[in-house]
């Protein structure tokens, strides 16, 4: 079996689990999305009450369900919040003074581009946290995400574009159930650095290294033209027809 058909069957064992045990929440199905769960708001605060958060002047947040709670008090606590566009169809959104005072509604992903400000990739400011969602994670820092590949498409850019340095914690949170005992991993994959669920904080312990940029063997045609902000970066970058190229040989 195939890394990818094992990070499949660990999905849908994992949506399959929270449905049954009843701990997702809306949306519903989670099938196919990075699942919404009951204690969402719980593990919230366990999060924002740690150094990693605490430290944090501009945080990066993935734009999914179950993260709205940790957007929120990233608003509420008045620090600049950073999300991409939903599937990378456009630029990145910056959070900051329109958005402290409504951060329920800012955090919600129906209205960033109502306090949300759209920034060019150059104008993006150092990013000090990444808040990843997940579908399950493994004591051992690694993930899985719906398995479209976006958080690690997004971290791989901001690293390149020196946004985002080796020292950045990653940081997820999830249902206990999420935490299974071990993940498979490839080398696009991004660590996680600290594991926070409704009961407690739980920090990887030798972290392996982060990727370092985008690794263009491992990027389709139909993935590049799929996703807008890819296609225009990979072209701005002059690393587009690398790709194409590769596919038509």
């Amino acid at each position: 079996m195939s890394e990818r058909d094992r990070k499949q069957k660990i999905r849908e064992t994992v949506w399959r689990l929270l449905e049954e045990k009843g701990v997702a929440s809306f949306p519903l199905p989670v099938w196919g999305r990075i699942p919404n769960f009951k204690g969402s708001s719980t593990a919230a605060e366990l999060l924002i009450n740690t150094p990693e958060f605490k430290g944090a002047k501009v945080i990066k947040s993935n734009p999914d369900s179950p993260q709205a709670p940790v957007r929120e008090r990233v608003l509420r606590r008045r620090k600049l919040l950073l999300v991409p566009t939903p599937r990378l169809k456009g630029e990145f959104f910056l959070f900051s003074e329109r958005a402290w005072e409504n951060p329920r509604e800012a955090s919600r992903i129906s209205n960033f581009s109502r306090f949300g400000d759209r920034i060019p990739l150059r104008e993006i400011p150092d990013v000090d946290l990444i808040i990843v969602g997940s579908v399950a994670v493994s004591g051992d820092g690694n993930r899985v995400g719906k398995g479209e590949g976006y958080s690690e498409l997004e971290y791989a850019i901001l690293r390149e574009q020196g946004k985002v340095s080796e020292k950045v914690p990653v940081v997820t949170t999830v249902h206990s159930l999420q935490v299974l005992d071990q993940i498979p991993w490839e080398p696009f994959d991004v660590p996680l650095d600290v594991i926070v669920t409704e009961r407690e904080v739980m920090r990887v312990k030798g972290v392996r290294q982060k990727p370092k940029g985008l690794l263009l063997e491992y990027l389709t045609k139909e993935k590049v033209l799929d996703t807008p902000y890819l296609l225009s970066y990979l072209r701005d970058t002059g690393r587009l027809e690398e790709i194409l190229t590769r596919e038509k040989a």
